[in-house]
């Protein structure tokens, strides 16, 4: 599975704690992440990810582009919802795409271990038979 992992600054602590606890189940799958997001996960894990620019300059974007084109299985996207950001429309499209496309998507620590252990059990199988719209 294509999996996404993107995090606002003050969640990047968390994406790479939750990196590092499913490190073994993320290993199995294409990672992609946001630029400063993946180098975070990079330097704290062995996994292997295809990082694309920051968010703010593109990256949230070149994810989208992903989703659009059904390239993308899952989106694990740790929000700060308390800081305003400055790239706020990028990241709306985003969540967007997700939901038009019908895209898991994780927003948080508590949603995201949902996904993966479901993801563990087979339950998104689904997403392997997976028509482009």
């Amino acid at each position: 599975m294509n999996i996404a992992l993107i995090a606002h600054d003050k969640k990047k602590d968390d994406i790479v704690s939750f990196a590092i606890a499913y490190e073994k189940v993320l290993k199995k799958h294409n990672l992609f992440a946001t630029g400063t997001t993946g180098l975070k996960i990079s330097e704290n894990t062995t996994l292997d990810i295809k990082r694309f620019n920051s968010g703010p300059l593109g990256g949230d974007q070149q994810i989208g582009a992903m989703i659009a084109v059904n390239n993308m299985d899952i989106v694990i996207f740790f929000r700060d919802p308390l800081t305003a950001q400055p790239h706020e429309p990028d990241v709306l499209a985003l969540l967007r795409l997700c939901d038009v496309h019908r895209i898991p998507l994780a927003t948080n620590m508590g949603s995201a271990e949902l996904l993966i252990k479901g993801m563990q059990r087979g339950d998104l199988s689904w997403r392997k038979n997976k028509k482009t719209i």
